[in-house]
């Protein structure tokens, strides 16, 4: 994902796939035999990109930064978008996607026109502006 930075980002993590039960404990076999990049090799075609960052956003899997518990286990490859948590007391694993606000933000209201005046920067408007009510 192009743009993607380690520090100073202004992100969010969405939620790409979360297994629980038997379907994480193959992905944690897989971890323990081959170590977290083949994990992450095996959940990354999970995500679908603009559909898997849609449902995110619909179903509030959205975090501002990466949720882990005590027993959680977090590794981020550097200069990849994903990150992969696991917990092998709670049984289960989960692949989050860094997601830019620049995306969500949606603006509150339209631009204001050029020819309005309440618009004008304040120290512009200062001289000319009479009030009668």
């Amino acid at each position: 994902m192009a743009g993607y930075e380690s520090k100073n980002r202004t992100s969010r993590w969405i939620s790409v796939a979360f297994l629980q039960g038997t379907e994480a404990d193959a992905v944690l076999g897989l971890i323990d035999r081959t170590g977290a990049s083949a994990a992450f090799d095996y959940l990354q075609p999970r995500d679908l990109g603009e559909a898997t960052t849609n449902a995110a956003l619909e179903d509030g899997y959205v975090y501002d930064r990466i949720p882990a518990g005590r027993t959680d286990h977090i590794i981020e490859h550097d200069g990849s978008p994903y990150a992969l948590t696991y917990s092998r007391t709670y049984r289960y694993v989960s692949l989050l996607r860094w997601h830019p606000l620049e995306t969500e933000i949606q603006p509150a209201r339209p631009a204001p026109r050029r020819d309005d005046i309440w618009a004008a920067p304040r120290s512009a408007r200062l001289a000319e502006r009479t009030v009668t009510l």
